[in-house]
């Protein structure tokens, strides 16, 4: 039995799975993100160990069996955040997250500063990742840059609690702008840059490495063996890609959940950041993978449920869908940039837009424009990524994908075949669970399969009114992006 423990925005999520592919058990707990002003994103770091005491109690309570089964503990997690703790390893602030904005000036400086930092970790200096965030607090929160003695991602916050080690994983540490990332390993000039070393850093390993031993203590309240090995684990997005079998250079996914994501797997360090694409470590030895992040996908369609007065997402994803072709063509265009955007655009200035409104539009026809803005927005990032391998279809994950229309209007947007998988939901957590399979000695091949399809959705062509909505769209915020 492994387990695996997905640290997401919205919830912390634990999965148990058994050497012959069943997933015995999932447990959940919420989270919640603080927004003390406009831009900013933060958490507090005890509430996810309490959401982690949560599952597993839950686990414990509800599958004792199976939890003192447990062989290894694989870890997957929201990236970039920033975990301050002193010396003593107790927290300093809350955690500054993916979506924060605050750091927009820090990256220009921090590149400034850097001027090879694009070439090094693969990726432009975005108000998301996490060395901004330490460039803005030793600007603003002094005091605190000063008592910091090591930064953390979340996952490896949950990590050090549970085993008394500060380790992180290549995928995760990707997304700091402190790792280089073609050789895996921290970089001493933008550490530098930073006014840090490698001392304030975890120790890096592979995903599917052991990292560090269960503490006894730790061991003993929920009936595990202590120094269970804990793999290393992965980035949200790499350790969804390993529990979907997106291993292989040619293969990949697209996620609708609170952010946007279309990930490419590669055999090579691919950047390309001219176009704001992301390119990391996997989070398998001698792998990578392209990303594009659209920071609004299933989170703006949240957004308008509440906003148009719809019962839920599925109520609005429902009128949505019964728009006739006439109202399409005639509906507004919504631009989804209700966090800022990274990929194509890296702006983190950039707002929401419903554009072109009349007395005619219904609360169906905005519906309609908000889920299309956010396929375009997907459709962007997809136009960004390169590779040399035949793409036969990309995997849709998220909450998104539980909408057969949804997935539907997208493969038709994308032009490229997408499909459901069983279990995908669970996604992380399963790729965290695999992990630990790896680091308790599984073989790749027997353990990175992919689940079984459970519904595929081949691209229509197109109408041309479509194809010119996507045009206006592109112009739209080509011709706002200085009025934000």
């Amino acid at each position: 039995m492994y387990l695996g423990l997905d640290l997401g925005t919205s919830e912390l999520k634990a999965l148990l799975l058994a050497d012959d592919h069943r997933v015995v058990a999932v447990a959940h707990a919420q989270l919640t993100v603080q927004q003390p002003q406009p831009l900013w994103s933060e958490q507090d770091p005890y509430s996810w160990w309490r959401a982690l005491e949560s599952v597993m109690d839950q686990l414990a309570n509800g599958h004792r069996t199976a939890l003192s089964a447990v062989r290894a503990i694989g870890l997957s997690g929201q990236m970039h955040g920033a975990v301050l703790l002193d010396a003593q390893d107790k927290v300093l602030r809350p955690a500054i997250l993916w979506n924060d904005g605050r750091s927009g000036a820090a990256c220009v400086a921090l590149t400034q500063a850097v001027p090879e930092l694009a070439q090094i970790t693969g990726n432009l200096a975005m108000p998301g990742f996490t060395a901004p965030k330490l460039w803005w607090l030793r600007e603003n929160e002094p005091d605190i840059f000063n008592r910091t003695a090591r930064v953390l991602l979340p996952k490896d916050y949950l990590r050090l609690l549970l085993t008394g080690e500060a380790v992180t994983d290549c995928s995760d540490a990707s997304g700091t702008l402190w790792l280089d990332v073609g050789a895996r390993r921290w970089s001493a000039p933008l550490l530098a840059a930073c006014g840090l070393d490698e001392s304030h850093m975890p120790r890096v390993v592979e995903g599917s490495a052991v990292a560090a031993g269960l503490s006894a203590a730790i061991a003993a309240r929920w009936g595990l063996r202590a120094g269970l090995p804990v793999a290393g684990g992965g980035g949200d997005n790499a350790a969804s890609a390993v529990g979907m079998g997106v291993v292989s250079p040619g293969q990949g996914f697209v996620s609708l959940g609170t952010s946007g994501v279309v990930f490419l797997a590669t055999d090579s360090f691919r950047p390309n950041p001219a176009q704001a694409v992301h390119a990391f470590c996997h989070a398998l030895p001698q792998r990578w993978h392209q990303m594009s992040v659209m920071l609004s996908a299933a989170s703006a369609v949240s957004w308008a449920t509440k906003l148009l007065k719809f019962e839920n997402e599925a109520a609005l994803l429902a009128a949505a869908a019964q728009l006739s072709p006439s109202a399409r063509a005639q509906a507004p265009l919504f631009l989804p940039y209700l966090s800022g955007e990274r990929s194509p655009h890296n702006n983190p200035n950039a707002q929401g837009v419903l554009f072109g409104l009349t007395h005619s539009h219904d609360a169906a026809a905005m519906a309609y424009a908000v889920v299309e803005g956010v396929n375009f927005g997907l459709c962007d990032g997809w136009r960004t990524l390169a590779t040399d391998q035949p793409i036969g279809a990309l995997s849709v994950v998220g909450g998104g994908a539980r909408s057969a229309w949804w997935s539907q209007e997208l493969a038709n947007t994308l032009g490229v075949p997408l499909v459901t998988q069983e279990g995908g939901a669970t996604g992380g957590a399963l790729g965290a669970a695999r992990l630990a399979w790896l680091a308790d000695g599984g073989v790749e091949a027997e353990v990175c399969l992919s689940p079984p399809v459970a519904q595929r959705f081949d691209p229509v062509a197109q109408p041309t009114a479509e194809a010119a909505r996507y045009q206006r769209f592109r112009a739209l915020y080509q011709a706002l992006r200085n009025s934000f």
